[in-house]
């Protein structure tokens, strides 16, 4: 018998120092400790023990174990993360230090379709209580690891919060001021073209002038068009115009916004996240005090 890396293990020691026996229905292995040079028996629950569990607590019982691991009999290795029950399926290497020792699991009587079925549901029950008595403090693990995430993109959005408002107060402003601007010049012209028409000359002579003028106006509203494909509505063209100032004083003051946009996400998520996991069903509250929370 050969490790990893090919190199034959010191000594390998024969099945019977590892016993493997049913009692009550649990597997029961039992094993010679190297330093301590005594049998101890390991009680095993194999629905819900894993390799790396019961490795652990054999080293936890014999303070001189440097290392130990479980290989199958082609010589690959066990992962930690396998359940003893596939484990207990086949004969395996149980390696302590630089000792192997061979493992030959009884042969287990087929059961029939019925008992197979009542033992599956079983399994499940186990698997479900065991959910059930750690969903508590995985609700507690989770929601401590939500509300650390919460205050660290706070404290990062807050510098960017601050320089937004800037950028948004001055992009407003500006595009305040390019409205009545346009008001401005409207009424301008309203103006001359009236005291052209009255004062200065007559109805004949500057309908020509209104005409093209108008015909002007049309002309820009459809280059506009064709410019943003989108009609020129007031308020669209307002919010343009505003997300214009915007973008623009962003670059000048070096604001991220993809960078706020995602922290914003990343925020939104969180608190949809935490919300989900207060809620009084998931918190197994009484009717009564769901009520009072409604």
């Amino acid at each position: 018998w050969r490790g990893r890396e090919g190199a034959p293990y010191s000594t390998l020691v024969p099945s019977d120092e590892v016993t493997i026996t049913y009692r009550h229905g649990l597997p029961v292995i039992t094993l010679t400790l190297p330093t301590r040079s005594e049998r101890c028996r390991f009680t095993v629950k194999p629905v819900v023990t894993t390799v790396g569990a019961f490795l652990r607590d054999v080293r936890r019982e014999d303070k001189g174990i440097e290392k130990a691991e479980v290989f199958a009999t082609d010589g690959s290795k066990v992962s930690d993360a396998t359940l003893m029950e596939v484990l207990l399926m086949n004969d395996f290497k149980l390696v302590i230090n630089n000792t192997a020792y061979s493992a030959s699991p009884p042969v287990k009587e087929k059961l029939s379709s019925e008992h197979a079925t009542e033992m599956e549901d079983i399994k499940s029950l186990v698997h479900r209580l065991f959910v059930a008595l750690h969903l508590e403090d995985h609700q507690i693990r989770k929601e401590r690891e939500l509300l650390q995430k919460l205050d660290h993109l706070k404290e990062e959005l807050l510098p960017l919060e601050q320089m937004k408002a800037r950028i948004m107060d001055s992009a407003d402003a500006k595009t305040s001021r390019l409205l009545w601007a346009g008001l401005a010049l409207m009424s301008t012209q309203g103006g001359a073209l009236a005291w052209l028409t009255w004062w200065v000359y007559s109805w004949d002579i500057m309908e020509p002038v209104t005409y093209f003028i108008t015909y002007g106006s049309a002309m820009a509203f459809y280059a506009y068009f064709v410019l943003t494909k989108q009609d020129y509505i007031y308020p669209d063209a307002q919010d343009r115009q505003f997300l214009h100032y915007f973008y623009r004083k962003s670059k000048n003051q070096r604001f991220n916004v993809e960078r706020y946009n995602k922290l914003k996400e990343d925020l939104a998520e969180a608190e949809e996240s935490l919300r989900r996991l207060r809620q009084p069903l998931h918190l197994r509250l009484p009717i009564q005090e769901i009520k009072d929370k409604d």
